[in-house]
């Protein structure tokens, strides 16, 4: 046979057996068999063409199944050569000013403990990092080199400036449309000095009985009717050192003060504190001397303690009214309203009753059947039903107004006030109210007012990181100047070794409440309260003593998601003019919840401080028992160890082996603890009482000096009170 036939023939039998191999390769799956690659010109060509599995597939069918397999192999070692040309780490990153751990670490394709090792570098403090930290630009460029990639700026979106939609008062009114009001007049002056009992007299109801302890607690605002038809509105304001910022607040929506002073007690605190508010708001005072029915009263005395804080009496050539009234008994107030009428006529108060409404919230609280109700004097223009009105961060449609009475009314012309129902949410006293066209852009005036709140915080947030970073900066150059005599390498090593474990003790969230923090829920009947008690505990300053926490504070009774809270924090509701419920006590007596709930502030203040105490640890108080003085020493042989005696004479008290004992040398306490033993006349006693001689032996084998002083005294647990004085 021709040798080049034979060639072609060998091939043919190899490619024929190659194409069996992927056969059986194509069906491992299924027969379970394992593929052994076959070395084909090691085998003999008989062997081949006698292979039983050769003869029984045809050529084509052995194609066919062989090109599939072999796109299949192709493709997966297309896929393992591109994978390989892929690099893991380098490349490009687009970094950006005021970038976060976390910002960085995804625009790395890394995960945040490797920013956090990379920061090990810098003089970052990593107790302070958190994912949301933010990083300054030369620490990200520094973190991306160290990484092994190159980083590129981002280009600056240009943010369009946002367009102010803030609503804003009209312009002043054409004094052709204005038409008289009545006068605001707010009572002021210190507390129980009769201010409501005042306005219960002028009103004829039972205002002042109602006042938990006869001392308001909340700005009430109410109209006067006068006999000769004029009408007064009167804001009646607490007299509490608490409230200061609600008597600020009534002087600022006010035409008039009347100062209510006691005869028989003078000028005081609250009394000052007020003349100063009126001075502030620029708002002329009329002087009310009050309990003039009193024997002990002295109005006199009250005019000349006035002329220290420039307020003169017009009996004085100054121009004050000064009324001696007695409010329990009614006598001169029409005295008092007249004058009040006459100075209201000299200033000419006007206003404009058309247009949109303008007015300021003396009040905001929570209803359980109405929702947030706000107290408010209209100022310009006519509040009425479906009106749109924005105060503060929320907004209201208005679905009904109430009188002091509680009565629904249709409408309120400027100077008389009225509670409002139909806000979103409750605003904060002393939030300026001014109508809108519609609810559309009252959501866009709420909008906007947010919008401009969180650019304030970011702001003050940023200076705050810039601090940190300043002080972080300072100290990682102190430490750099104590390493200055080491090389760069030498540097670096040392930094790492002393901030590697940090990587480890990085600030977690707090999982256990320490035993030593009062968390506190507040809860008060209406917005000027909880302000007037949040002011209180911001005075705290204690906190080495027992930190102070305040978990939650808002307007309402007491609720089931105020209990949750305190469990969920160990804490304690203290509720203010508020109610909790059966179901409710009954839910904190289970949880083992304190509910405290009081009327008076004072006494709320006073529960607080106790309940502050109950957390400070006990003290150790060391009461003298009796004293002796060391007059000789000797030491006595028990077995093979000689035992230090001193021999005493009780000057002072007793010696009682009971209890503990100290030796003092020199005025310094050398030795604390018990007596090993205790003789008299080589009796073993318990008590040695003054005047006896007696030796005594140590538990540790001192040496006894004379002249040293023996005390014996006893220790008791006394509980702490808290330093912490709020100013009542």
């Amino acid at each position: 046979m021709n040798r080049g036939l034979l060639l072609r023939f060998e091939n043919l039998l190899q490619l024929h057996g190659t194409c069996w191999q992927l056969r059986v390769l194509s069906s491992r799956e299924v027969s379970g068999a394992q593929w052994k690659p076959v070395q084909l010109s090691a085998r003999p060509v008989g062997s081949l063409l006698l292979h039983p599995q050769a003869k029984l597939w045809p050529k084509h069918t052995l194609i066919n199944a062989a090109l599939p397999q072999c796109r299949h192999l192709a493709t997966k070692e297309e896929t393992k050569k591109k994978r390989k040309k892929i690099p893991l780490t380098r490349g490009e990153v687009e970094i950006r000013q005021r970038m976060t751990v976390e910002e960085l670490a995804q625009a790395m394709g890394k995960d945040i403990d490797h920013v956090y090792e990379a920061l090990l570098y810098t003089d970052v403090n990593l107790d302070s990092v958190e994912p949301d930290s933010i990083l300054r630009e030369d620490h990200i460029k520094m973190i991306v080199q160290k990484s092994g990639m190159k980083y590129k700026s981002a280009k600056l979106k240009e943010e369009k400036e946002r367009k102010n939609t803030d609503a804003v008062k009209r312009p002043p009114a054409d004094p052709a449309v204005l038409t008289p009001r009545p006068p605001v007049v707010t009572i002021l002056g210190h507390v129980d000095h009769g201010k409501t009992t005042l306005l219960d007299s002028l009103r004829k109801t039972q205002v002042a009985s109602m006042e938990a302890g006869g001392i308001t607690q909340h700005i009430g605002a109410f109209i006067v009717h006068m006999p000769s038809g004029e009408k007064i509105t009167f804001l009646d304001t607490p007299g509490h050192a608490a409230f200061s910022a609600m008597r600020a607040r009534g002087t600022n929506v006010t035409d008039i003060v009347i100062l209510v002073v006691a005869a028989e007690d003078g000028v005081m605190e609250q009394t000052i504190e007020s003349i100063q508010h009126a001075k502030n708001a620029g708002v002329p005072l009329i002087l009310a001397i009050n309990k003039c029915d009193k024997p002990e009263a002295d109005p006199e005395r009250v005019k000349k303690e006035l002329l220290a804080h420039n307020v003169v009496c017009e009996e004085f050539g100054g121009d004050v009214q000064a009324v001696n009234i007695s409010a329990l008994k009614g006598e001169n107030l029409m005295v008092l309203a007249e004058a009040t009428v006459a100075l209201a006529e000299m200033l000419e108060l006007k206003a404009d009753a058309t247009g949109l409404v303008e007015g300021t919230i003396i009040e905001s609280r929570k209803d359980r059947g109405k929702g947030p109700l706000t107290t408010a004097i209209i100022q310009r223009g006519t509040l009425r039903k479906g009106c749109v009105l924005v105060a503060g961060k929320t907004w209201a449609k208005v679905r009904f107004l109430f009188d002091e009475n509680g009565k629904a009314v249709d409408a309120a012309s400027p100077g008389i006030p009225v509670e409002i129902m139909g806000w979103k949410e409750s605003p904060s006293a002393g939030d300026e109210i001014l109508e809108v066209e519609s609810e559309q852009r009252a959501q866009e005036v709420v909008a906007w007012r947010t919008y401009v709140e969180q650019q304030e915080k970011m702001k003050k947030d940023l200076e705050v990181i810039e601090a940190k970073q300043k002080e972080h900066r300072l100290e990682y150059e102190k430490k750099q100047q104590q390493l200055a005599h080491l090389t760069w390498r030498q540097r670096k090593a040392v930094m790492y070794k002393g901030n590697k474990d940090l990587m480890f003790s990085r600030p977690k969230e707090r999982t256990e409440v320490d035993e030593n923090t009062l968390s506190l829920i507040v809860k008060g009947d209406v917005d000027g309260s909880v302000e007037a008690i949040l002011n209180i505990l911001d005075s705290y300053d204690c906190e080495d003593e027992c930190k102070l926490d305040i978990v939650y504070f808002g307007m309402g009774d007491i609720s089931e998601n105020d209990i949750n809270l305190a469990e969920a924090f160990n804490g304690v509701i203290f509720g203010f003019s508020v109610k909790a419920n059966e179901s409710i006590k009954k839910l904190a007596d289970k949880k083992g919840i304190k509910i405290k709930l009081h009327n008076i502030i004072y006494k709320f203040i006073e529960d607080l401080k106790d309940e502050l105490n109950s957390r400070l640890p006990p003290a150790v108080v060391e009461t003298t028992i009796g004293e002796a003085s060391v007059l000789d020493t000797f030491s006595v042989t028990v077995g093979k160890n000689k035992i230090p005696v001193a021999g005493c004479r009780v000057h002072k008290g007793l010696l009682d082996r009971k209890m503990k004992f100290k030796l003092i040398r020199n005025r310094d306490v050398i030795w604390k603890g018990y007596l090993s033993s205790l003789k008299h006349h080589k009796d073993d006693v318990q008590v040695i009482k003054t005047g006896m001689d007696c030796g005594l032996s140590l538990d540790k084998n001192l040496e006894f000096s004379i002249g040293d002083e023996i005390i014996c005294y006893e220790e008791k647990e006394v509980q702490q009170t808290t330093s912490w004085d709020p100013g009542f």
